[in-house]
């Protein structure tokens, strides 16, 4: 079953509060998105680190309800 995108941000946003979160669903069904993730919590995290973050707020999701994801990270200086 797909996700939608308010569960997304919700879960996104559940583990790191400051975050600024922008869902795209990019096929129209509910299995292919692109986020766009602002935090202070990614400052001195590389690149890897904070999509780590982000898959680790999706709790085990990626793959399974949601089949893709295209995601940008970066810290309010960075955006």
């Amino acid at each position: 079953m797909p996700m939608d995108a308010g569960t997304i941000e919700s879960m996104i946003k559940e583990s790191l509060p400051d975050a600024e979160v922008t869902i795209q669903d990019l096929a129209g069904d509910g299995d292919h998105y692109s986020a766009l993730v602002v935090s202070r919590a990614f400052a001195g995290k590389t690149r890897v680190q904070q999509h780590q973050m982000v898959y680790q707020a999706l709790e085990g999701r990626m793959g399974g309800e949601l089949h893709a994801l295209a995601l940008q990270t970066s810290t309010p200086k960075e955006a």
